[in-house]
C-alpha cells in the first residue's frame, strides 16, 4: 500500500457530524474487563431513558457471527487475511446495525472496534499500524466513535482474568499481548480528547464513575453541537 493510498483511505473524520446518535466503544488487551462495564453503562443509559444499542465486534451481524467463528475459533488463518475479514466484519456492521442506529438517534455501544484490528493486526500481527488503520477507516466509511475507553491491562493480568480458556487471539504469547497493549495506548495518545485510557486494574465502581463522566462530556459536546437529543 502507497503512502497516498493508505493516506488517503485512512481520511476519515470523527463521526460526530454525521448523525444525531451518541457513539462509544470499550477497548482494550483481552481480560481488561470491557464486558462488564459495557453492562453497567448500558444499565445506566437505559435507566435515564436512552435507547441503547449493545453489540461487539466480531460479531453483531449474521455474516459476523459467522466471521468471528473463523477468526476466533477457527483454524490457522494468515495474518493478511485476518486483518482482511475483521474489516469485512466492521463494514457488514456499521451498513447493517451501527449506521442506522445513530441515524434514529439511538447510543451505540460497541465492545472492539476499529482500534482492536489497529492494535492486533497492525501492532501484534506487525502488519503495520498505518495500513491497517486506513483499511479500517475505509471499511467503516469514517464512522467513528465519539468516545473510546480504552481499559489498559497489563497481558500477565489478562492471562490470568482470563482462566484457562482462550480464543485464537488470547492463546498468543505474552510479547504479542504487550504489542497490542501498546498500540491500543499510542491511537489513545495521538488523539486524547477522543479518548479515555483507563487502569483495568482499579475497582470496577470506581471506572465506572470515570467512564459515565466521559461520556457525559461527550454528550453535551455533542448535544450543543447538534441540538437536544
Amino acid at each position: 500500500m502507497t503512502e497516498n493510498f493508505a493516506a488517503r483511505l485512512g481520511s476519515a473524520a470523527p463521526r460526530g457530524t454525521t448523525a444525531p446518535g451518541l457513539f462509544v466503544c470499550f477497548e482494550g488487551g483481552d481480560g481488561a474487563g470491557k464486558s462488564t462495564q459495557v453492562r453497567l453503562l448500558t444499565q445506566l443509559l437505559e435507566g435515564r431513558g436512552r435507547e441503547v444499542v449493545v453489540t461487539r465486534q466480531p460479531g453483531g451481524t449474521p455474516l459476523g457471527s459467522q466471521i468471528r467463528q473463523l477468526v476466533l475459533h477457527g483454524d490457522h488463518v494468515a495474518a493478511r487475511a485476518e486483518a482482511l475479514l475483521f474489516a469485512a466484519d466492521k463494514a457488514q456492521h456499521v451498513d447493517q446495525l451501527i449506521a442506522p442506529a445513530l441515524a434514529r438517534g439511538e447510543v451505540v455501544i460497541t465492545d472492539r472496534y476499529t482500534d482492536s484490528s489497529i492494535a492486533y493486526q497492525g501492532a501484534g500481527r506487525e502488519l503495520g499500524a498505518d495500513e491497517i488503520r486506513a483499511l479500517q477507516h475505509w471499511a467503516v466509511g469514517g464512522v467513528l466513535p465519539d468516545l473510546t475507553i480504552v481499559l489498559d491491562v497489563s497481558p500477565e493480568a489478562g492471562r490470568a482474568r482470563r482462566g484457562d480458556v482462550h480464543d485464537r487471539l488470547e492463546s498468543e504469547a505474552d510479547v504479542f499481548h504487550a504489542a497490542v497493549r501498546q498500540g491500543f495506548l499510542d491511537l489513545a495518545a495521538q488523539d486524547p480528547g477522543r479518548y479515555l485510557v483507563v487502569d483495568a486494574a482499579l475497582p470496577v465502581d470506581e471506572i465506572h464513575a470515570r467512564v459515565v463522566k466521559a461520556v457525559a462530556r461527550i454528550d453535551a459536546a455533542a448535544s450543543t453541537a447538534q441540538g437536544p437529543r
